[in-house]
């Protein structure tokens, strides 16, 4: 498969880049093309995939490019669902496909697959499910998805009986065709990424799309307290699973400040060091993913008590003159938001806003309860602060977040909560959300610097 074939690529980043190398390394004509110019991209991977015979069309998308002498489109997770290739694709019988699809179908067959997605928290989940795994089996556990490690890149390290951890996103979820986990995880439903998928029908549509395609010998395991999940996957074929922080059910629960799984005591919740019942929930969804391979609790334990959190995602930087600064870039929604205020307990000042995606932040109001004041940056600052003052909160508007910083110093005191979660996208401003939080923390060690 994937030989001597003609395939385009449509995006460049990392999942084009590594799609493109392996599959000109296997013979095939291979055309990668990107809107941006070249002299925006690693230049050191250009060149490299141009030695290596890629023909690379960069800095528009031509009209004649696409043509029905492609065998494949493989598609970037990031190109619109609607893109003028994607579309004629479909058209001219070219299937598309995305680099997680095409590296599936080359995996060996006797490998397992846990695969793990959700509107939040996939990536905490992904990560503590990867640690347990790696700590019981080794180097027969891989990483990969949506996470930032193409499946391509890892292909030729996969060996017979591995086991990989893949975080799955809606966008890649939109262009799988056979690509389904032996042990398949969904988080949570809430409505994200409508700009992307059009509607949250479809969006669902393809969160599910993994776990339908399962058949009765794989498990499937669902949050038991999300409506649209269990609405959702109510058919699947698999073998259905449940983890719930709100009711004592079969399966995984909550009893006397303990995680059960079947009735068996796993974990104190003490013993959680990251915030929120949610990343108690993501603590449980791993716990019961890990459990299918017979993981002791003597390793969960050990993992999950020393596990601090991932990047960027309410991620504590420091503590500085009895302020805690949290890192919460990736709170690109409004969920995500509400999940992060709700975390705390102390007086909150809110770095909010970014991107202008018409944002509803009235849905934050519930959780403003700790909020004291609220730094509005981005585009849709101006809207901000509307909001904020509707709901009678102090507010100062900066337009980059490095100015609002410098205000926030002046307003926090002794035991109070500094915490970036802008319940908006970067891309105003920044290439990812994560150079967003890198200049936050940034922003923290030099204030640490000052104080020493």
């Amino acid at each position: 498969m994937f030989h001597n074939n003609k395939i385009f690529i449509l995006g460049f980043a990392r999942s084009g880049y590594q799609a493109a190398k392996l599959l000109v390394e296997r013979g095939n004509d291979v055309t990668l093309n990107d809107s941006r110019d070249e002299s925006k991209m690693d230049i050191e991977q250009v060149e490299e995939l141009r030695n290596l015979g890629v023909h690379l069309v960069l800095g528009s998308h031509p009209d004649d490019l696409l043509d029905s002498s492609y065998d494949y489109l493989i598609k970037n997770p990031g190109v619109p669902i609607d893109h003028k290739y994607v579309l004629k694709a479909h058209e001219l019988g070219i299937e598309v496909i995305n680099e997680v699809e095409m590296a599936y179908r080359l995996l060996p067959k006797d490998i397992s697959i846990i695969g793990i997605t959700g509107t939040n928290g996939k990536t905490t989940t992904t990560t503590i499910t990867y640690e347990i795994m790696k700590k019981a089996f080794g180097d027969k556990v891989h990483l990969a998805g949506n996470i930032g490690y193409p499946l391509s890149s890892i292909l030729l390290e996969v060996k017979s009986g591995d086991i990989i951890v893949i975080e799955c996103s809606c966008q890649q979820g939109e262009n799988f065709v056979h690509f389904h986990p032996h042990v398949g995880v969904l988080t949570n439903f809430s409505e994200a990424h409508i700009d992307f998928m059009k509607t949250y029908d479809h969006y669902k549509d393809v969160k599910a799309k993994m776990f339908y395609q399962q058949d009765e010998n794989d498990i499937s395991i669902m949050n038991y307290d999300n409506e649209d999940v269990m609405k959702k996957l109510k058919d699947v074929k698999s073998h259905k699973k449940y983890f719930s922080s709100k009711n004592t059910i079969s399966g995984c629960y909550i009893k006397d400040n303990f995680i059960y799984y079947y009735d068996e005591k796993v974990i104190d919740i003490d013993c959680i060091k990251i915030k929120g019942i949610h990343n108690v929930e993501n603590c449980m969804a791993s716990i019961m993913a890990v459990k299918e391979y017979g993981v002791s609790n003597e390793i969960i334990v050990e993992v999950i008590s020393n596990f601090r959190g991932v990047e960027h995602r309410l991620e504590y930087v420091d503590t500085i003159d009895g302020v805690e600064y949290y890192n919460d870039t990736e709170a690109t929604n409004i969920k995500c938001c509400q999940i992060a205020l709700s975390s705390f307990q102390k007086p909150i000042i809110l770095f909010l806003g970014g991107l202008e995606r018409g944002q509803n932040f009235e849905e934050l109001t519930p959780y403003m309860e700790h909020v004291k004041a609220i730094l509005a940056i981005g585009q849709c600052r101006d809207r901000v602060k509307q909001y904020a003052e509707s709901i009678h909160k102090d507010v100062y508007v900066y337009e980059h977040l490095v100015d609002a910083f410098d205000q926030c110093k002046n307003i926090v005191s002794n035991g109070d909560i500094v915490l970036l979660s802008p319940a908006s996208a970067s891309w105003d401003q920044y290439k990812e959300c994560e150079v967003r939080g890198a200049e936050f923390k940034n922003k923290v060690f030099d204030l640490k610097k000052g104080s020493l």
